[in-house]
């Protein structure tokens, strides 16, 4: 019985001093530590093509990797090439959403590939090809090149740090995109995505002629304007509203009820209204209580138009650069005289373009055919409308 105790003793004292080794059945775990070192090697240790597709994914879908040549997804054109600009692997996948590819070349020197490329570009401007350049994809990340076969995969990486290298000496980074500088002089980097069949990032730049640019306006009316409504408080805004908007029940000046949002009502004008143009500021709608907030509008008395339409349309661009749509949520800004109403309820618009609210549109190109008002906002690219393409009245 003692040899047994004494037994019993060693084998406790044993597991005491590799304690790990007698749980799970006598197979030790790894040491505290060792997983997260393992994970953080493994990700340490993935090659250039693997990485570069890890950081496509946050952006885009970037899926069956493959690096071998007899993939027919590999690109059958001049570049990219393994061994040319200082490239070393080549790989492809395939962002199956759009239902393209995205060719990826990894160089080990990043400057010597843009030096190669726009080489490339000039001799085949020389050779007669003077738009060579333009509209190509070539998107510039660390440590890689993406060269995506369609255009909407390219606006969704440029959202990332990638940025498309432009190196034909006739290529324009527009207003409100990015310009910066590459490794070589003659080329720019951009998150402008330039396509040849008007497909890519919304040039704000273009411009938007309310009289359709042949002396004859598509709208209505003819000449002059049909006038917009306008009130001399937030009193009579809401009075003038009352049917259009949740506004006789459920209403508040209060300056936290009027800054609420929610994930389904996104207001136009963020941050301090003054800077904005706004004097007054109030809130339609049921802030959160029992359920989320719901059928939120806000109405605004304007003291400077301009400057509320300017800091409109920049806000406005900035939601139609990701991929030339407003996101649902956002409110759309229909103005007045004096006066606002930023709204995302179509049904609720379609009440305030009765009373002769205006939409204030600043899509490029835009314009509205006959029998919808199409008239002259106070900021350069954009106008006032009642015509939604996506809810026509009527």
């Amino acid at each position: 019985m003692r040899i047994q105790r004494i037994l019993a003793t060693t084998a406790a004292l044993g597991c005491l001093a590799t304690l790990a080794a007698c749980k799970g059945g006598g197979q030790a775990s790894p040491p505290a530590g060792a997983t997260a070192s393992a994970s953080g090697s493994a990700a340490a240790g993935e090659g250039p093509l693997a990485g570069a597709q890890r950081h496509m994914r946050q952006f885009t879908s970037c899926e069956d990797l493959s690096a071998k040549a007899d993939d027919p997804r590999m690109p059958g054109g001049d570049f990219p090439r393994t061994g040319q600009w200082s490239v070393t692997e080549v790989g492809v996948c395939s962002d199956k959403a759009e239902k393209g590819d995205i060719v990826i070349a990894v160089p080990k020197d990043m400057k010597a590939f843009q030096e190669g490329y726009k080489k490339y570009v000039l001799d085949r401007m020389a050779a007669g090809e003077g738009a060579y350049g333009l509209f190509d994809q070539v998107l510039v990340g660390k440590g890689f090149v993406a060269f995506p076969t369609r255009t909407q995969t390219s606006m969704k990486l440029v959202r990332s740090d990638l940025r498309v290298l432009v190196c034909n000496p006739g290529g324009r980074v527009p207003e409100g995109y990015k310009r910066e500088k590459p490794l070589v002089d003659g080329c720019s980097l951009t998150d402008f995505v330039a396509a040849e069949d008007g497909s890519g990032s919304p040039n704000f730049e273009t411009p938007q002629d309310p009289a359709g640019g042949n002396g004859e306006k598509p709208g209505q009316p003819k000449n002059g304007s049909l006038g917009l409504p306008r009130a001399g408080s937030i009193a009579e805004l809401r009075e003038l509203v009352g049917n259009s908007l949740d506004c006789r029940k459920n209403f508040s000046t209060d300056p936290e009820a009027v800054a609420v949002e929610s994930i389904d009502h996104q207001p136009v004008i963020k941050g301090n209204a003054l800077d904005w143009g706004v004097t007054g500021r109030a809130l339609c709608g049921q802030p959160a209580g029992e359920r989320r907030a719901h059928d939120l509008s806000w109405l605004d008395t304007v003291g400077d138009m301009k400057k509320l339409q300017t800091k409109a349309k920049a806000a406005q661009q900035a939601d139609l650069k990701d991929d030339g749509k407003l996101k649902a949520t956002a409110s759309l800004l229909l103005v007045g005289e004096n006066i606002a109403v930023e709204t995302n309820s179509p049904s609720s618009r379609f009440g305030l373009y009765q009373l002769q609210f205006l939409y204030l549109n600043c899509t490029p190109g835009f314009s509205a055919p006959s029998g919808y008002r199409l008239e002259k906002s106070l900021v350069e690219g954009c106008v006032l409308t009642n015509y939604e393409p996506d809810h026509p009245l009527g």
